[in-house]
């Protein structure tokens, strides 16, 4: 199967009031499905090192069983969005199971955070009409991404063919928080922030990035 490091023009076209790019001239750097016991730590410490600020789209279920990952996240000055809180596939559910998913991942991340999620991401990308509609009854805007370098496949070297060829002054990179992505993760955001930072590129926060 052929990879799509880059959504389809038409699609970013369809759906405008979704954010598919940084709103400003800086990358911002995203985590999905964490938080997770053997990627977390080792993201944020490699995000330390590199001085980036991420955000993290989290599944209500990880929230719950790992807070004090979930903490650490945000005593490191990143932020969390919300990805459901089963990981499931939004075109799938009606509008109260959906409401369902919202509701209760926002729950899990204002018991760590102290405030509710401004963002939120679908799982595996995959969204409708009816979810951009619902998605105004939360005040919650919907993040996209620009690049996804499909570092859970585990294999460093279509990371870096992704970001060599498609990162811009202004993409959202999408990365994973998770069991499949851990072998590769802090090779891969060492090797992203390398290639930014030689093309003159800067890394900015979700709130510069996302305004």
């Amino acid at each position: 199967m052929k990879m799509m490091y880059q959504p389809p023009a038409l699609v970013q076209k369809l759906f405008p009031e979704f954010i598919w790019h940084s709103t400003t001239k800086k990358i911002l750097v995203t985590f999905d499905d964490g938080p997770n016991p053997s990627s977390t730590g080792k993201i944020l410490e490699t995000l330390k090192e590199e001085n980036i600020q991420a955000l993290f789209f989290c599944v209500g279920n990880n929230l719950s069983r790992y807070p004090q990952l979930a903490k650490l996240i945000v005593a490191e000055n990143h932020l969390l969005g919300n990805h459901t809180y089963n990981h499931t596939i939004v075109t799938k559910l009606g509008k109260d199971a959906f409401a369902q998913e919202i509701i209760s991942t926002n729950h899990e991340v204002e018991a760590v955070a102290g405030s509710l999620p401004k963002y939120f991401r679908p799982p595996r990308g995959r969204f409708s009409f009816h979810l951009a509609r619902a998605l105004k009854d939360y005040t919650m805007k919907n993040v996209m991404w620009s690049l996804l370098p499909y570092d859970y496949k585990n294999d460093l070297k279509v990371v870096k063919f992704a970001v060599k060829n498609y990162l811009t002054k202004n993409a959202i990179v999408v990365l994973h928080d998770s069991d499949k992505s851990a072998p590769i993760i802090c090779d891969a955001i060492k090797y992203l922030a390398d290639e930014a930072r030689s093309n003159n590129f800067q890394f900015g926060t979700p709130e510069e990035c996302l305004s």
